[in-house]
């Protein structure tokens, strides 16, 4: 391996390579080292964003030290109580106070807003959302984090990450018609499933980059997440500086390609002209098969809309092949518009009109159904959507049956009231390929931001908290001698939102860690908060992919507040077990994952001199009281992680005053 790499890097740099390097300030760029990264903006959303900023106040931050730092208010929309306006509010002051820009609510979800606004070639990005990749399509290397390591990163500190390997992707040919960017993602899906990319970046190359718009490589980079993928990269190029045009921006254009001679260490290829329309059935968004292999399942809803479908190409298309039809009876279509923008070029155009004037039902700018925050479908009906996840109960009802597909897929069902192949479309309706005419320039309207207060201004500025806004939980250090039952085991591929549910239910109280403990677990393991507060300190058993989806931190302090020490698993999603570490909770891994078998939900387990086998990370031997068996396990943790683990997590560190690196100033 270590010779591959070294074959690898006398070559040309390719773009991730160059990224990595323009901001490296710890390790080397080896595979599976930890490495530290410079960090030039950073986005936080609403969801996520009242946890950052109750960090950066533990911080003692005065103000925050990346170039640019933008809150979105996206996700908690739904005004029902008090709640979600109070956070907006706070959200809003913290803003003030440490120096971020604001995006208020209806300005549109944070990736697509962000990358119209900010998104700057060559420039590095974290977001407190998995789908920051999405930033990548730009040319950026935007990493989905913790809310944690957003908080660190704002204030001066670099991002750890474990180093990946770069997966070159190879595009070749050209969509053909009724095919776009979404079954381009779903082919990755449907040959490597959910952890096809972990522990690398992909990054796409070739002659088919040129018939794909930066939009359409946004749609691409945002579910590299549902792959596993660190990150996703494009290269800066016409495309790239096409848009930043139309965004008045162009002076932001840097052009950012790989070297001619550029070499990757995983390589694959896609001829873009041989792809057909895929869709993602429930619900798993790496469960993909070719849309004409389902054709006939009936659908009751569509949904138009999320960070996986956000451009104005995305929307007009649907309202070009709905114009002067109407949809079936039994559909009921939902537009989420993903942006004030869009909106506004789609009325423009005469499209928001089409798409009324068909049947469908227009909501405002922001995530909404693609975290169950509204439009939840009902029980045992087919829910058509753009979005890119669809895990168990995501879409606010525990037994959705929800699928993934394209615009043009989408499109389909609503006029058909079942999944069609849209390649049919001409045969069942007259319907043409609609070539689309769309603005060379946005209506980009920077007035709806907010831009951060002058440093003498912003000290003078108090956080708005109302009693709906909570606080850090305290936590302790890791003991020595470790004993507890396994009150959860879990299969493969549990998400965050199994781990705690988002939507409309659940978000409001983000910062309530106490009233969140109620919703734990809650469509696997109803009973879990009980068993959690009677047993106290606990353990988890997992299969493989832990934890994958939402980079939401709070799936990490829900159960570390009721009580959970250690999770054993056959392996992790990325952020999770970063966040894992983040609140002191030991992400342990199976040494034999047969052991997985061996265990049973109720076993008492027990470690013994587990502070120096997490310092030294030698192998910790886990005793199964209830059966007397035994199992291997180790960490894969930085000495870095392992002393944070050891402390408690990163919390205790945060309330006291710490130096930020070698020459710096502390953060008090």
């Amino acid at each position: 391996m270590h010779q591959e790499q070294r074959e690898v890097m006398v070559m040309g740099r390719n773009v991730a390579q160059k990224l990595i390097e323009a901001h490296l300030v710890a390790g080397e760029m080896v595979p599976g080292t930890e490495v530290g990264l410079r960090i030039d903006q950073s986005l936080t959303q609403d969801a996520t964003g009242t946890m950052v900023m109750l960090e950066l106040e533990a911080l003692g931050l005065q103000r925050v030290r990346t170039g640019v730092s933008v809150q979105y208010v996206d996700h908690n929309l739904l005004q029902t109580d008090e709640r979600n306006m109070a956070d907006h509010l706070f959200l809003r002051s913290a803003c003030q106070r440490f120096g971020l820009w604001y995006s208020k609510p209806g300005n549109g979800v944070s990736h697509p807003t962000h990358m119209q606004h900010f998104g700057v070639p060559g420039a590095t990005l974290v977001g407190s959302d998995s789908h920051t990749c999405a930033a990548g399509s730009l040319g950026m290397l935007a990493i989905g984090v913790g809310g944690l390591d957003v908080a660190l990163a704002m204030a001066g500190e670099p991002l750890y990450v474990t180093m990946p390997q770069i997966w070159g992707i190879q595009l070749t040919g050209a969509l053909p018609a009724w095919v776009s960017a979404k079954d381009v993602i779903l082919e990755l899906l449907r040959r490597h499933g959910v952890t096809g990319a972990v522990h690398r970046i992909i990054e796409y190359h070739g002659p088919g980059l040129a018939g794909l718009s930066a939009m359409d490589r946004h749609v691409i980079a945002n579910m590299g997440a549902e792959l596993g993928a660190t990150t996703t990269v494009f290269p800066a190029d016409e495309r790239v500086r096409e848009f930043l045009v139309a965004q008045d921006r162009e002076d932001d254009f840097v052009e950012l390609l790989a070297d001619p001679d550029a070499g990757y260490d995983v390589a694959g290829t896609i001829d873009l002209s041989t792809l057909e329309p895929l869709i993602a059935a429930p619900s798993s968004p790496g469960n993909v098969t070719p849309v004409r292999q389902v054709a006939g399942t009936p659908v009751q809803q569509v949904v138009i809309g999320s960070s996986a479908n956000p451009g104005l190409r995305d929307f007009a298309v649907v309202a070009a092949i709905l114009r002067g039809r109407q949809t079936d009876p039994q559909v009921s279509l939902d537009i989420n518009p993903t942006s004030r923008q869009l909106l506004a070029d789609l009325t423009a155009m005469g499209a928001t009109g089409d798409l009324i004037r068909s049947g469908a039902r227009l909501h405002q700018a922001g995530c909404m159904g693609c975290i169950g925050m509204g439009q939840a479908p009902a029980i045992g009906v087919n829910s058509l959507r753009t979005f890119p996840r669809n895990f168990p109960g995501r879409s606010g009802t525990t037994d959705d049956l929800v699928w993934l597909c394209s615009p043009e897929t989408a499109a389909a069902a609503a006029l058909t009231g079942r999944i069609t192949d849209p390649r049919d479309l001409p045969r069942l309706l007259g319907i043409a390929y609609p070539v689309l005419d769309l603005p060379a320039t946005a209506s980009v309207n920077t007035a709806t931001l907010e831009a951060p207060l002058p440093a003498a201004q912003a000290h003078t500025i108090s956080l708005v908290k109302a009693p709906s806004i909570g606080s850090l939980p305290r936590l302790d250090a890791l003991p020595d001698t470790l004993t507890g039952p396994v009150l959860i085991k879990a299969g493969d591929n549990v998400s965050t939102d199994e781990i705690l549910p988002a939507g409309a239910r659940v978000l409001p109280y983000r910062s309530n860690i106490a009233k969140l403990a109620d919703f734990a677990f809650a469509d696997l393991d109803p009973g879990y908060p009980r068993r959690a507060r009677q047993a106290g300190q606990h353990m988890i058993v997992a299969g493989a992919n832990y934890g994958q989806g939402s980079s939401r931190e709070h799936a990490a302090i829900v159960p570390r507040h009721l009580g959970l020490r250690v999770v054993i698993a056959k392996s992790y999603a990325r952020i999770h077990w970063q966040n894992l570490a983040n609140f002191g909770i030991l992400p342990l891994q199976f040494t034999d994952d047969t052991d997985y078998d061996r265990i049973t939900a109720g076993d008492a387990l027990a470690v013994d001199d587990l502070r120096a086998a997490v310092r030294d990370g030698t192998e910790i031997t886990v005793r199964n009281q209830t059966s007397s068996a035994t199992y291997r396990a180790r960490h894969r943790l930085s000495p870095r992680q392992a002393a944070m683990v050891l402390t408690g997590g990163q919390i205790p560190r945060l309330r006291q005053p710490q130096p930020l690196g070698p020459g710096r100033e502390t953060r008090s």
